[in-house]
């Protein structure tokens, strides 16, 4: 298994928690590298080396769908691949300083739409799940605040903390202590559906902006040279893996929830998610740090 993101990301930990179940039910040694660098270049470098029989799976997010939007890269996400299965969906959830006084995502928009261009919000960088929700956002409120990047989510969860940012869709597993802690104030996540660790906290729906959700996946995808017939079996035993409650205890300790589908279902997917994210990016006029 090859991952695009680094050792200890979610993505990493989701992409080992598998491996260790395939392992079994393949009945040999699986191997999770990681091959960080290049939106995604690097580890797929690697992927297109190997022989495309099944036996090498790159393991990645919905920078999947952004990356090759911003930069010219060397693959293309459709032709180049084939969807396994995404695994999970990691919630960001947008956070508050409690001295700002917003207890609701209302609040936000009101005080954004009464001062166009006075509110920021933050994010780990051009194109990362955090812009990309709060670009979404921005869109689906009508509102016009400014970005404000950071190189990662301490740095910009201690500028919310401080209070000279705005909001932040900060990563869920990021930002809970803090919200259990009362220093830092959930008004929505940007899922589709409620977060069981934050339960009482509503959806960017239920709060009054419906199309802002934005999902952040961690999926599995092949060589599009692989035999349907060995994409499909794997995607089995992926949705088999996916059920196990070990694997279900890690996705619940990142805030994540289970996303089995069909490799047709992630193709087409990914298909909208380009379409999707190119109006986004156009419309934010978005470029990479």
């Amino acid at each position: 298994m090859i991952s695009g993101a680094s050792a200890g990301s979610a993505s990493d930990i989701i992409g080992r928690a598998i491996g260790e179940k395939l392992q079994a039910e393949f009945g040999q040694t699986v191997v999770m590298e990681n091959r960080v660098g290049a939106g995604g270049a690097v580890a797929f470098q690697a992927l297109m080396a190997a022989p495309p029989d099944g036996h090498t799976i790159f393991v990645y997010t919905s920078a999947h769908t952004v990356a090759p939007l911003l930069s010219k890269l060397s693959f293309d996400p459709v032709r180049d691949f084939s969807g396994v299965t995404p695994l999970a969906v990691v919630p960001n959830v947008m956070v508050v300083s409690p001295s700002k006084g917003f207890k609701s995502v209302k609040d936000v928009v009101d005080a954004a739409r009464a001062k166009p261009g006075a509110l920021n919000f933050a994010s780990v960088g051009a194109g990362s799940s955090t812009h990309m929700s709060a670009e979404k956002f921005k869109a689906a409120a009508n509102i016009d605040t400014v970005h404000v990047p950071f190189k990662g989510s301490p740095e910009a969860i201690n500028e919310t903390l401080a209070g000279r940012i705005d909001y932040f869709f900060a990563p869920l597993v990021s930002a809970l202590p803090m919200i259990k802690a009362g220093r830092l104030t959930p008004l929505a996540v940007g899922t589709q559906k409620r977060s069981a660790l934050l339960p009482d906290v509503p959806t960017l729906t239920e709060a009054g902006v419906p199309g802002a959700d934005y999902v952040f996946w961690i999926g599995m995808l092949v060589t599009s040279k692989t035999p349907r017939d060995v994409v499909h079996k794997i995607n089995q035993f992926t949705l088999k893996a996916l059920q196990a409650p070990e694997v279900r205890e890690r996705l619940a300790t990142l805030g994540a929830e289970p996303m089995p589908l069909s490799p047709e279902q992630f193709d087409a997917m990914i298909k909208e998610e380009l379409i999707v994210n190119a109006g986004i990016i156009k419309a934010s006029g978005m470029k990479t740090d």
